[in-house]
């Protein structure tokens, strides 16, 4: 009966960072043991990760395009996500994974009572359409160079992979539609002006009203 229980309501995502964070290998990890561990949430929580990755400035570029990846393998239908294995076996530090995981429990604590469980939606669908609005959010991380372009991009892939992890239907289908209509507006203004007009677009995402 009990475990019966435990599969209808599933962990919430800060809870199983909080266990990812607790039990990360000493000195190094790997994508590998990373994948591993999260197993059917890799795809939105390796994605989550990388979108943390890409606001730090001078790093959004490698972060699109290692997000191009799992997000690819979204709309194909994979299970999983597979990254080359010389990407996949490489040893990385743990001390700066263990950092964001530190740094992110506690916001995701807060995010969790705007996205959780509701509404749910049909898996393979939802995966390929989260996919897709992640890989065309993840160009714009590569080939928009202005000022601080990366941050609404990397916090609307960031908030949509949360959705997708918690199960979220309402916010899985709204945050595409409002994300994408905000990060190209934004481009237009900034191409136009010569700069991202960042303060709108970022207390837009942060209030929660671009994806919830």
């Amino acid at each position: 009966m009990q475990r019966s229980a435990d599969t209808r309501l599933p962990v919430a995502t800060s809870v199983l960072l909080q266990r990812l964070h607790d039990e990360i290998p000493a000195d190094r990890f790997t994508l590998n043991w990373l994948m591993h561990s999260l197993q059917k949430r890799s795809f939105g929580i390796i994605m989550f990760l990388l979108a943390l990755v890409a606001i730090a400035p001078g790093l959004s570029i490698v972060a699109g395009l290692l997000l191009a990846i799992p997000a690819f393998q979204m709309i194909t239908g994979k299970t999983a996500p597979v990254f080359p294995r010389r990407i996949a076996t490489h040893p990385l530090p743990t001390r700066y994974l263990a950092a964001v995981l530190q740094r992110t429990v506690p916001v995701l604590r807060y995010l969790e009572h705007l996205v959780h469980p509701r509404w749910q939606t049909p898996l393979d669908a939802t995966k390929r359409a989260v996919g897709a609005v992640v890989l065309m959010l993840s160009v714009t991380l590569v080939f928009i160079p202005l000022p601080l372009s990366n941050v609404v991009p990397a916090l609307a892939i960031a908030l949509l992979s949360l959705a997708y992890v918690e199960e979220d239907g309402v916010s899985s289908l709204d945050c595409p539609v409002h994300c994408l209509d905000h990060v190209i507006g934004g481009s237009r203004r900034g191409l136009g002006n010569g700069h991202w007009d960042k303060m709108d677009d970022w207390s837009l995402v942060t209030s929660g009203e671009a994806c919830c």
